[in-house]
């Protein structure tokens, strides 16, 4: 079984916004390892890292191997690490597959161990995963408010994406980074200045 949490270091490329803050942490909702989303949310973030010109952290959250410790009575170490990696990032991107017309159960339980505005100061960038494209609005509908809730600060527009693009979504992906970056970039500025003014 892999570990649920693991660093993924990436490279720095042109920044939109100039420097780098934080962490970038992917939080991918699959119950199934090495899913096919797990493979897409983390190429999106490293999507929106380069253009952010972000030079720090990148870790991944990986649900499917904490399923069992999820709902088991008592605490569990590798939940508690999950839960500071997600409350401790500056952009969260947050994946899910479409189940049902929605985001799994199992990325709702997760979330439903932070209290609320636990996510306040994070931008956040939803993406589900899907079969059919009828189900691209699910992203806008549901996930988002699940994020917003939370208190995150959510880019627009949410990624769609379509099963049939994941092995070859470079240009869905880039066209998407490139919409969403500058707002990450400004919010991160913002915080940088609130930063520097205390």
């Amino acid at each position: 079984m892999s570990t649920p949490v693991t660093d993924a270091r990436q490279n720095a490329g042109t920044p939109v916004g100039g420097g780098s803050a934080g962490s970038i942490v992917t939080l991918v909702g699959n119950p199934r390892e090495g899913s096919r989303t797990r493979t897409a949310a983390v190429a999106a973030a490293e999507e929106v890292g380069r253009r952010i010109g972000h030079g720090g952290s990148h870790e991944i959250v990986d649900l499917a191997a904490l399923g069992p410790h999820l709902l088991a009575p008592g605490p569990s170490a590798g939940v508690e690490v999950a839960l500071e990696l997600v409350t401790g990032a500056s952009v969260l991107v947050v994946a899910s597959p479409t189940y049902k017309g929605t985001y799994t159960g199992l990325l709702k339980v997760f979330l439903d161990k932070l209290p609320s505005g636990a996510l306040t100061g994070i931008v956040a960038l939803p993406l589900l995963v899907m079969g059919d494209p009828a189900h691209s609005l699910a992203v806008e509908v549901h996930l988002r408010p699940l994020l917003v809730e939370l208190g995150a600060t959510v880019a627009t527009p949410g990624l769609a994406l379509l099963e049939s693009q994941i092995p070859q979504p470079e240009q869905i992906l880039s066209a998407w980074a490139d919409r969403v970056a500058p707002q990450v970039a400004a919010v991160l500025g913002e915080a940088e200045k609130g930063r520097a003014r205390t």
